[in-house]
Protein backbone atom coordinates (compact mmCIF):
# COMPACT_ATOMS: atom_id res chain seq x y z
CA UNK A 1 0.00 0.00 0.00
CA UNK A 2 2.47 2.66 -1.74
CA UNK A 3 2.24 6.29 -0.63
CA UNK A 4 1.85 8.34 -3.98
CA UNK A 5 4.75 10.37 -4.74
CA UNK A 6 2.94 13.55 -4.94
CA UNK A 7 1.81 12.42 -1.65
CA UNK A 8 5.63 12.06 -0.51
CA UNK A 9 6.93 15.54 -0.78
CA UNK A 10 5.61 16.88 2.30
CA UNK A 11 7.32 14.07 4.53
CA UNK A 12 10.79 14.71 2.46
CA UNK A 13 10.89 18.55 3.33
CA UNK A 14 13.73 20.52 1.62
CA UNK A 15 17.11 19.17 2.03
CA UNK A 16 19.44 21.34 4.89
CA UNK A 17 21.66 22.13 2.52
CA UNK A 18 20.73 22.79 -1.30
CA UNK A 19 24.33 22.91 -2.58
CA UNK A 20 24.57 18.83 -1.68
CA UNK A 21 23.50 16.80 -4.55
CA UNK A 22 24.44 13.41 -2.01
CA UNK A 23 21.87 15.18 0.10
CA UNK A 24 18.89 15.09 -2.46
CA UNK A 25 20.16 11.51 -3.69
CA UNK A 26 20.16 10.25 -0.43
CA UNK A 27 16.83 11.91 0.42
CA UNK A 28 15.12 9.99 -2.65
CA UNK A 29 16.84 7.16 -2.11
CA UNK A 30 15.47 6.78 1.88
CA UNK A 31 11.87 7.27 0.75
CA UNK A 32 12.16 4.46 -2.16
CA UNK A 33 14.01 2.11 0.75
CA UNK A 34 11.42 3.24 3.01
CA UNK A 35 9.13 2.24 0.33
CA UNK A 36 7.02 5.47 0.50
CA UNK A 37 7.03 4.93 -3.37
CA UNK A 38 6.67 1.72 -5.37
CA UNK A 39 8.60 0.39 -8.25
CA UNK A 40 7.25 1.36 -11.32
CA UNK A 41 5.62 5.02 -9.98
CA UNK A 42 6.48 7.95 -11.76
CA UNK A 43 8.78 11.09 -9.62
CA UNK A 44 7.02 14.30 -10.05
CA UNK A 45 8.46 16.61 -12.64
CA UNK A 46 11.87 17.85 -12.37
CA UNK A 47 10.46 21.59 -11.41
CA UNK A 48 8.06 20.83 -9.01
CA UNK A 49 10.43 18.21 -7.18
CA UNK A 50 13.36 20.83 -7.28
CA UNK A 51 11.45 23.58 -6.25
CA UNK A 52 9.84 21.06 -3.38
CA UNK A 53 13.56 20.01 -2.47
CA UNK A 54 14.78 23.64 -2.62
CA UNK A 55 17.37 23.17 -5.11
CA UNK A 56 18.24 23.74 -8.57
CA UNK A 57 16.93 21.58 -11.62
CA UNK A 58 21.15 21.62 -12.36
CA UNK A 59 21.52 20.11 -8.56
CA UNK A 60 18.43 17.77 -8.99
CA UNK A 61 19.29 16.56 -12.42
CA UNK A 62 22.82 15.36 -11.09
CA UNK A 63 21.01 13.64 -8.05
CA UNK A 64 19.10 11.60 -10.59
CA UNK A 65 21.94 10.57 -12.31
CA UNK A 66 23.40 8.67 -8.95
CA UNK A 67 19.94 7.17 -8.27
CA UNK A 68 20.09 5.70 -11.98
CA UNK A 69 23.60 4.33 -11.35
CA UNK A 70 22.24 3.20 -7.87
CA UNK A 71 19.52 0.99 -9.98
CA UNK A 72 16.64 2.78 -8.24
CA UNK A 73 15.52 5.45 -10.39
CA UNK A 74 15.06 5.00 -14.28
CA UNK A 75 14.65 7.61 -16.81
CA UNK A 76 11.96 7.56 -20.24
CA UNK A 77 12.18 9.52 -22.94
CA UNK A 78 9.15 10.61 -25.06
CA UNK A 79 5.85 11.66 -24.74
CA UNK A 80 5.25 9.63 -21.83
CA UNK A 81 8.50 9.75 -20.60
CA UNK A 82 9.92 10.97 -16.47
CA UNK A 83 11.68 9.47 -13.97
CA UNK A 84 10.12 6.23 -12.12
CA UNK A 85 10.97 4.34 -9.13
CA UNK A 86 13.06 0.89 -9.92
CA UNK A 87 12.84 -2.08 -7.11
CA UNK A 88 15.49 -1.18 -4.57
CA UNK A 89 18.07 -4.09 -4.27
CA UNK A 90 18.40 -6.49 -0.78
CA UNK A 91 20.10 -4.73 1.56
CA UNK A 92 23.32 -6.48 2.71
CA UNK A 93 23.71 -8.31 5.98
CA UNK A 94 27.25 -7.66 6.19
CA UNK A 95 26.74 -3.60 4.79
CA UNK A 96 24.38 -3.54 7.44
CA UNK A 97 25.99 -5.21 10.19
CA UNK A 98 29.11 -2.70 9.51
CA UNK A 99 27.24 0.23 10.22
CA UNK A 100 25.15 -1.44 13.57
CA UNK A 101 28.94 -2.09 14.45
CA UNK A 102 30.42 0.83 13.82
CA UNK A 103 27.90 3.10 16.05
CA UNK A 104 28.31 3.43 19.75
CA UNK A 105 26.01 1.90 22.37
CA UNK A 106 26.08 5.28 23.97
CA UNK A 107 24.90 6.94 19.96
CA UNK A 108 21.92 3.89 19.78
CA UNK A 109 20.41 4.29 22.77
CA UNK A 110 20.38 8.31 22.33
CA UNK A 111 19.22 7.36 19.24
CA UNK A 112 16.31 5.03 20.91
CA UNK A 113 15.41 8.13 23.00
CA UNK A 114 14.38 10.48 20.47
CA UNK A 115 12.26 7.47 18.83
CA UNK A 116 11.01 7.01 22.34
CA UNK A 117 9.80 10.69 22.22
CA UNK A 118 8.18 10.68 18.84
CA UNK A 119 6.42 7.33 18.36
CA UNK A 120 5.01 8.26 21.72
CA UNK A 121 3.78 11.34 20.67
CA UNK A 122 2.59 10.42 17.29
CA UNK A 123 0.23 7.57 19.10
CA UNK A 124 -1.00 9.72 21.55
CA UNK A 125 -1.81 12.08 19.07
CA UNK A 126 -3.22 9.56 16.28
CA UNK A 127 -5.49 8.59 19.13
CA UNK A 128 -7.08 12.17 19.58
CA UNK A 129 -7.09 12.62 15.21
CA UNK A 130 -6.42 9.66 13.24
CA UNK A 131 -8.97 8.89 10.48
CA UNK A 132 -10.61 5.18 10.16
CA UNK A 133 -8.29 5.15 6.93
CA UNK A 134 -5.25 5.30 8.73
CA UNK A 135 -5.88 2.66 11.15
CA UNK A 136 -6.57 0.86 8.12
CA UNK A 137 -3.38 1.30 6.62
CA UNK A 138 -1.71 0.60 9.72
CA UNK A 139 -3.12 -2.74 10.11
CA UNK A 140 -2.35 -3.89 6.56
CA UNK A 141 1.49 -2.77 7.18
CA UNK A 142 1.54 -5.55 10.67
CA UNK A 143 -0.34 -7.80 8.68
CA UNK A 144 2.42 -7.51 5.62
CA UNK A 145 5.20 -8.05 8.39
CA UNK A 146 3.80 -10.83 10.34
CA UNK A 147 3.65 -12.31 6.22
CA UNK A 148 6.24 -11.05 4.94
CA UNK A 149 10.20 -13.32 4.90
CA UNK A 150 13.04 -11.17 3.68
CA UNK A 151 14.58 -8.62 5.50
CA UNK A 152 13.99 -5.91 3.17
CA UNK A 153 10.11 -6.52 2.86
CA UNK A 154 10.13 -6.66 6.82
CA UNK A 155 12.08 -3.31 7.22
CA UNK A 156 9.63 -1.75 4.33
CA UNK A 157 6.66 -2.94 6.56
CA UNK A 158 7.87 -2.00 10.02
CA UNK A 159 9.13 1.41 8.80
CA UNK A 160 6.12 2.18 6.79
CA UNK A 161 3.79 0.99 10.04
CA UNK A 162 5.61 4.30 12.11
CA UNK A 163 5.57 6.45 9.10
CA UNK A 164 1.57 6.09 9.11
CA UNK A 165 1.03 6.45 13.03
CA UNK A 166 3.31 9.89 12.51
CA UNK A 167 0.90 10.64 9.41
CA UNK A 168 -2.27 9.50 11.52
CA UNK A 169 -0.86 12.64 13.88
CA UNK A 170 -1.40 15.22 12.00
CA UNK A 171 1.99 16.28 12.99
CA UNK A 172 4.28 17.37 9.27
CA UNK A 173 6.94 17.98 11.59
CA UNK A 174 6.21 14.50 13.47
CA UNK A 175 6.24 13.05 10.75
CA UNK A 176 9.60 14.02 8.84
CA UNK A 177 11.33 13.07 12.01
CA UNK A 178 9.74 9.58 11.90
CA UNK A 179 10.54 9.07 8.56
CA UNK A 180 14.21 10.35 9.14
CA UNK A 181 14.69 8.08 11.74
CA UNK A 182 13.29 4.83 10.49
CA UNK A 183 15.65 6.00 7.76
CA UNK A 184 18.15 5.28 9.87
CA UNK A 185 16.98 2.29 11.82
CA UNK A 186 14.25 0.83 9.82
CA UNK A 187 16.70 -1.85 7.93
CA UNK A 188 19.40 -2.47 11.52
CA UNK A 189 16.39 -3.51 13.33
CA UNK A 190 15.81 -6.98 11.02
CA UNK A 191 19.17 -7.84 10.77
CA UNK A 192 19.44 -11.76 11.02
CA UNK A 193 22.24 -11.63 13.87
CA UNK A 194 22.40 -13.09 18.04
CA UNK A 195 18.77 -13.16 18.84
CA UNK A 196 16.73 -12.35 15.79
CA UNK A 197 13.01 -10.15 16.52
CA UNK A 198 10.55 -12.43 15.91
CA UNK A 199 8.47 -11.06 13.35
CA UNK A 200 5.21 -12.58 14.25
CA UNK A 201 5.99 -11.01 17.98
CA UNK A 202 6.35 -7.88 16.35
CA UNK A 203 2.67 -7.36 14.11
CA UNK A 204 0.80 -8.58 16.89
CA UNK A 205 2.33 -5.25 18.85
CA UNK A 206 1.83 -3.55 16.18
CA UNK A 207 -1.40 -4.72 15.42
CA UNK A 208 -2.05 -4.00 19.34
CA UNK A 209 -0.77 0.13 19.31
CA UNK A 210 -3.62 0.39 15.88
CA UNK A 211 -6.25 -1.09 18.38
CA UNK A 212 -5.83 1.25 21.04
CA UNK A 213 -5.07 4.37 18.24
CA UNK A 214 -8.53 2.68 16.57
CA UNK A 215 -10.47 3.12 20.45
CA UNK A 216 -9.17 7.02 20.94
CA UNK A 217 -6.88 5.72 23.89
CA UNK A 218 -4.20 7.97 24.20
CA UNK A 219 -2.94 6.64 26.91
CA UNK A 220 -2.65 3.00 25.73
CA UNK A 221 -1.33 4.43 22.36
CA UNK A 222 1.29 5.65 24.12
CA UNK A 223 2.36 2.91 26.40
CA UNK A 224 2.04 0.42 23.37
CA UNK A 225 4.04 2.17 21.13
CA UNK A 226 7.03 3.29 23.75
CA UNK A 227 6.68 -0.58 24.86
CA UNK A 228 7.88 -1.69 21.61
CA UNK A 229 10.57 1.01 20.75
CA UNK A 230 11.84 0.48 23.88
CA UNK A 231 12.04 -3.30 23.14
CA UNK A 232 13.56 -2.26 19.34
CA UNK A 233 16.28 -0.42 21.62
CA UNK A 234 17.35 -2.73 23.66
CA UNK A 235 17.99 -5.13 20.96
CA UNK A 236 20.01 -3.05 18.85
CA UNK A 237 22.22 -2.35 21.60
CA UNK A 238 22.24 -5.63 22.33
CA UNK A 239 23.04 -6.76 18.79
CA UNK A 240 25.36 -4.00 18.57
CA UNK A 241 27.54 -5.58 21.57
CA UNK A 242 27.73 -8.83 20.19
CA UNK A 243 28.81 -7.95 16.37
CA UNK A 244 31.75 -5.98 18.27
CA UNK A 245 32.54 -8.26 20.89
CA UNK A 246 33.18 -10.55 17.77
CA UNK A 247 35.56 -8.22 15.57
Amino acid sequence: MPTRPAQVLPLLGPVSNPGLVDSVTRRISEAVRLGLMAPGEQLPSEGVLAGHLGVSTVTLREALAGLREQGLVETRRGRRGGSFICEPGAPSVVELSGRLAAMSATELRDLGDECFAIAGACAWLAARRSAAVNVQRMRSFSGELERETKLAARARANSRFWIELALASQSERLTRAAVRLQAITGELVWLPKAAPLDNGVVARALAAIADAVEAEDEVLARARAEAEIDLMTRWLVSTHLHLTRRS
